[in-house]
């Protein structure tokens, strides 16, 4: 036994002799810091660093299959999810780390900002760490690219688009990005290149320093009320409270970041079983212009928030927003560098942090339903409301049959029940005239395709009668205001016809 240890104690010596590095890793490793960091608010740092390892290892698996090719890479993600021995749960664990690994860094930058750590000697800390996080969203986007089905390739278009609007440089970024003005053969192999060696290059640089940082000035100690961060004596009162209390970061604080690690693993690993990896949709198809394409989680609340800006401002708010809000956030440690770090006296920031977080919420969740994506159970479970074909013709019932097959409830509602795309149709008539129904129906208009090649004109026409129908409680139907009423067309508003009665809506 002793023989064994002197031979391991002469290869150590010998392997440290040479490469210099076993002894500063333990020393970076066992490095002081203030007992109060033993805390369970401390461990989201580390839990991003387990995740980019593991989005690395999983990433460099994939790649051996993945072909960033155009016409080939939808279908190697088939291969993966069928042919590859646990193929789909690589894939899962990828897709899903990529959640769980923005999750982690968001409420890092939230726990960082609420303890003030971002204030002096920490500056550069902090802004490293907003290069991060972009750099990780950056990650995110590039990913569902390379899943290159119909999601992605629209959504990819309409990332397109954003960047066009970039004023003079718009239009050499957008060929940048996609190899030409529109996405073709060179763009996936972009953003391949994008996904698997800078972005990732980057992300593990800025890590290092980002670490080499946190080394080198310390992990920032448990604010107090009361105690202000001034610049000509806080590197010395962090030495000194280090002193009293400090204790080595391996293994005294650093097992509740392994402990926290461990748990994200599972719940991660967890969720690929379960839920499984995210696509591949329909193949890509420049064809099908009518397709909704839907974004990652991480990005939903863009998809909302777009969705619901003003057509007038939207080009305004998507240019400088993002700008002033990142100039911010840079410029935070430089501006707020000195003065009180809890956050019970820092209100401001508390409320910044709870009006962001809810405001995520609030689009992240109607970026799954509202109103672009409508809502798909209706046509199927719920019936057309038996008052609506109370005193109908045949024709007009046949009308509603019409309504249910085609699925106009996806987008439409009858009583509150339905899809939310388009307007409810319960005063359709009293608000449309039979012309203009007609030709939305036919020609589409707006969100609404066109139906005139899925319609026969049997079909047309006894929808168009039900629709007439459907004028709410005592509503006239609709006129054409370019033409005078006559007397006849008067007497005829005001009584409905006999097998069109008033219908009381909720």
């Amino acid at each position: 036994m002793a023989g064994i240890k002197e031979n391991a104690a002469a290869v150590y010596e010998w392997v440290e002799h040479r490469l210099g590095l076993i002894r500063p890793l333990t020393a970076a490793a066992t490095h002081p810091t203030p007992a109060s960091n033993a805390s369970w608010w401390y461990v989201f740092g580390s839990a991003a660093t387990v995740l980019l390892i593991m989005q690395v290892v999983t990433g460099i698996l994939l790649a051996l299959v993945y072909s960033p090719s155009a016409n080939e890479a939808w279908s190697s993600l088939g291969i993966l999810n069928h042919n590859v021995p646990l193929g789909w749960y690589l894939r899962a664990l990828h897709g899903w780390g990529s959640d769980f690994m923005i999750a982690i860094v968001l409420i890092h930058m939230a726990q960082v900002f609420l303890f003030g750590a971002y204030k002096f000697p920490r500056e550069l800390t902090w802004i490293v760490g907003v290069g991060l996080l972009l750099l990780t969203l950056g990650m995110a986007f590039t990913g569902q690219v390379m899943r290159f089905d119909q999601d992605a390739y629209w959504g990819l278009g309409i990332g397109a688009s954003i960047m066009s609007r970039v004023p003079l440089i718009g239009a050499p970024l957008v060929h940048l990005l996609l190899g030409g003005p529109i996405i073709g053969g060179a763009t996936l192999s972009r953003f391949f290149t994008l996904h698997v060696f800078v972005i990732p290059g980057l992300l593990l640089a800025g890590v290092g320093v980002h670490i080499w940082m946190t080394l080198l000035h310390g992990v920032s100690d448990w604010p107090m009320p009361g105690r202000l961060v001034h610049k000509s004596t806080y590197e010395r009162e962090y030495q000194e409270l280090t002193g009293k209390t400090g204790i080595p970061f391996v293994p005294d604080a650093a097992w509740k970041d392994a402990v926290f690690a461990a748990t994200i693993m599972f719940a991660l690993m967890a969720c690929a079983f379960f839920f499984g990896p995210f696509g591949p949709t329909g193949t890509p198809d420049p064809t099908i212009i009518q397709s909704v394409p839907k974004p990652d989680f991480a990005f939903l609340w863009i998809y909302a928030l777009l969705a619901f800006l003003p057509t007038n401002i939207e080009t305004p708010v998507i240019l400088v927003a993002p700008v002033l809000g990142i100039a911010a956030m840079l410029l935070l440690p430089l501006l707020a560098g000195e003065g009180e770090r809890h956050w019970a006296r820092r209100p401001v920031a508390v409320l910044m942090v709870s009006v962001i977080a809810v405001t995520l919420g609030i689009f992240t969740r109607l970026g799954t339903y509202t109103p672009w994506s409508p809502i798909m159970d209706a046509w199927t479970s719920a019936p057309i409301p038996p008052q609506y074909l109370h005193n109908r013709t045949p024709l007009e019932r046949q009308g509603a049959l019409v309504l249910q097959d085609k699925q106009c409830r996806n987008c439409h509602t009858l009583e509150g029940v339905g899809g939310q795309r388009g307007p409810a149709l319960d005063t359709i008539a009293s608000r449309m005239t039979e012309d203009q129904i007609i030709r939305q129906v036919l020609q589409g208009g707006g969100n609404m395709p066109a139906y005139g090649n899925a319609l026969n004109p049997a079909e047309t026409k006894s929808l168009i009668r039900f629709l007439m129908t459907l004028r709410g409680e005592n509503l006239a139907p609709a006129v054409d205001s370019s033409h005078a009423l006559t007397h006849a067309d008067q007497t005829q508003t005001a009584q409905p016809p006999s097998s069109a009665p008033a219908l009381k809506t909720p």
